[in-house]
């Protein structure tokens, strides 16, 4: 089990504390950011392959920042390959 602290950039949640085990995400918790809509995101992608989950989150852009919260999920999990 790999256990990843990734520190966002350019969104409102802090942090993401996230575990993969052979390349499906296990546990994905926000720190900080839109409680509801991170819970939900979370929720989404756990069971998932870390390589589907960074395809459909990568592009996701909030209001115009040039991320997400999504796509700083994308971007810790391409740390872990």
């Amino acid at each position: 089990m790999q256990k990843i602290s990734y520190k966002t950039h350019g969104v409102c949640s802090r942090q993401i504390d996230l575990e993969v085990e052979d390349g499906i995400v296990k546990s994905v918790q926000f720190i900080g950011g839109c409680n509801g809509n991170t819970q939900g995101v979370a929720r989404l992608v756990v069971g998932m392959k870390v390589d589907d989950v960074i395809e459909r989150l990568k592009d996701i852009d909030c209001n115009g920042r040039g991320t997400s919260c999504p796509a700083q999920l994308a971007m810790a999990l391409q740390s872990v390959k």
